[in-house]
C-alpha cells in the first residue's frame, strides 16, 4: 500500500502552519531543531505549544530570535513590517550557500534550493528585476529560510508516497506588508498558485500565504477531496490569528491509500452527440487516444425529441482534462461537456510466455495483493497460432490455459 499524505487547505496554508501540522502529526521538535540548526541561523530558538483555534487543539509553531521576539513576519492572517526590528535579509545565492552546508539529505537540500529559487523567481517577476538585485524581503528572511528547510526537512521524514491537497482557501481583503497595503491573495500568492485550484470561503484575511502557497503547490501532486485512506495519523498546524468562527489551522492527514492495488485519480469526461456523421466516432476515438486518454468508450442513448444518440466517454488524468476537452469540441458537433474526478483500482499487472504445443503465448497476469486473480491469454497470439494450425481461436484459447496451468 502507498503512504498518502494530504493537505487540508479549508482555511488556507502558511509555512509555519504547515510544520505545526507535521509536529502534530508526530514530527519530533528535537530532531527539526537539529536539521535547522545545521543552517547555522545564529540566536534563532524553536517553539511548539499547544492552542486553541476556534474549538480545535492544534500545535502552533515559533521561531523567535536572540531577543526572544517573534521572527515571522509573514504570518498566516496578515503580514507585517515592522521598521525597528529589520531582519538580516538575504539573497538567493547566500540561502543556497546556507543549504549546501546544511545536515540536509542531498535531496532535501535539491528540493529546498528548487524551492528558494521559485520564490525568488517569483519576487523578481512582480519586481521586474533580476532575481540576484532584487531586494527579497520574503525569500530572505530568517523564518521563510526556517520554515521551508524545515518542511523539506518533514515532509522527507513522512515518506509520502503521495501527496494531495484540497483546493486553497485564499482569503479576501487586503494586507499590509513592506511595500504597503495589497490586495488579496498577495501578488506572490497568486503567481505561485498559477493553474491551482483556489477559492475565497468570505473571510476578510490573508489565509493563504506565498510561502504556504509555494509549499503546497510543489509537493501536491494533484487536488480534490480527501481521497480514500486508512488514516494513521492527523496533525493540525494553527495561524496566528484566531478567526471568529473558523479554525485558524491547516491540517495534514496521512495514511495508507484505502484500497488494495494501485489507486489512481481519473477524470470522467462524458457528452451526448445526435447530429453528427457516424464516420467520425472512429476518427474521435484514434484522436483521443494519441491525446492521452486511458479509455474511451461508446454507448448508444435515446435523447431529445425520440432521436437516437451516442454518449462519449473519456476516462482520462486530471491533467489532461482540459486539451481533451478541448478536442472534444473542436473535434465533434457537441457544446458542452461534463466532468467529475473519481478513484479507480488497478490491479498488478505481469505478461509472461507460456511455451504450447502449438506455439508460444503471451499471458497477462492481474493479482490483487499479491494474490492472483486473473490469468488471460493474449487474444491476438491465439489467433495468429489459430489460423497457422487451421484451428477454432477457442482450441488454442484452452490448449494455451492448460499449458498455463501445467507449467
Amino acid at each position: 500500500m502507498a503512504k498518502v499524505l494530504y493537505f487540508d487547505c479549508f482555511s488556507g496554508a502558511s509555512g509555519d502552519m504547515i510544520l505545526g501540522a507535521l509536529i502534530d502529526a508526530g514530527l519530533p521538535l528535537d530532531q527539526l531543531r537539529a536539521a535547522v540548526g545545521s543552517l547555522a541561523l545564529d540566536g534563532v530558538t524553536l517553539e511548539a505549544e499547544r492552542v486553541d483555534r476556534a474549538g480545535i487543539g492544534a500545535t502552533k509553531f515559533r521561531v523567535r530570535g536572540a531577543d526572544g521576539r517573534r521572527e515571522h513576519h509573514d504570518h498566516h492572517g496578515q503580514a507585517h513590517h515592522h521598521p525597528h526590528h529589520e531582519h538580516g535579509h538575504r539573497g538567493l545565492s547566500a540561502i543556497c550557500a546556507l543549504v549546501d552546508r546544511s545536515a540536509l539529505s542531498e535531496p532535501a537540500k535539491d528540493r529546498a534550493r528548487r524551492l528558494f529559487r521559485r520564490l525568488a523567481e517569483t519576487e523578481a517577476a512582480i519586481h521586474r528585476q533580476p532575481v540576484e538585485a532584487i531586494h527579497l524581503h520574503e525569500v530572505g528572511a530568517v523564518d521563510s529560510i526556517i520554515d521551508i528547510a524545515g518542511a523539506v526537512f518533514g515532509l522527507e521524514r513522512v515518506g509520502a508516497d503521495r501527496i494531495v491537497s484540497s483546493p486553497l482557501n485564499v482569503g479576501s481583503g487586503t494586507v499590509r506588508c513592506a511595500h504597503g497595503v495589497l490586495p488579496v491573495p498577495a501578488p506572490a500568492t497568486t503567481r505561485l498558485v498559477a493553474g491551482v485550484p483556489v477559492y475565497s470561503s468570505g473571510v476578510e484575511a490573508e489565509l493563504l500565504t506565498p510561502t504556504g502557497a509555494l509549499l503546497v503547490t510543489d509537493y501536491a501532486e494533484q487536488y480534490g477531496p480527501l481521497p480514500a485512506l486508512r488514516v494513521r495519523q492527523v496533525g493540525y498546524g494553527a495561524g496566528d490569528r484566531d478567526l471568529a468562527g473558523t479554525p485558524n489551522v491547516v491540517r495534514v492527514v496521512i495514511g495508507d491509500d484505502g484500497a488494495a492495488g494501485n489507486l489512481q485519480r481519473v477524470v470522467v469526461i462524458e457528452s451526448e452527440i445526435d447530429d453528427m456523421n457516424p464516420q467520425i466516432f472512429g476518427v474521435l476515438m484514434d484522436r483521443l487516444h494519441a491525446a492521452g486518454a486511458l479509455d474511451v468508450f461508446y454507448a448508444p442513448i435515446q435523447m431529445k425529441k425520440n432521436r437516437p444518440g451516442t454518449l462519449v466517454s473519456i476516462v482520462a488524468l486530471p491533467a489532461d482534462r482540459e486539451a481533451l476537452a478541448g478536442l472534444l469540441f473542436r473535434e465533434t458537433t457537441t457544446i458542452g461537456v461534463r466532468f467529475q474526478e473519481m478513484d479507480r483500482e488497478r490491479l498488478e499487472r505481469e505478461r509472461v510466455t507460456v511455451e504450447t504445443p502449438l506455439g508460444p503465448v503471451r499471458f497477462k497476469l492481474a493479482a490483487r495483493n499479491g494474490d492472483l486473480v486473473n490469468a488471460s491469454p493474449e487474444f491476438d497470439d491465439c489467433l495468429r497460432l489459430a489460423e497457422r494450425h487451421d484451428l477454432s481461436v477457442k482450441a488454442v484459447q484452452a490448449l494455451a490455459t492448460k499449458a498455463y496451468l501445467d507449467r
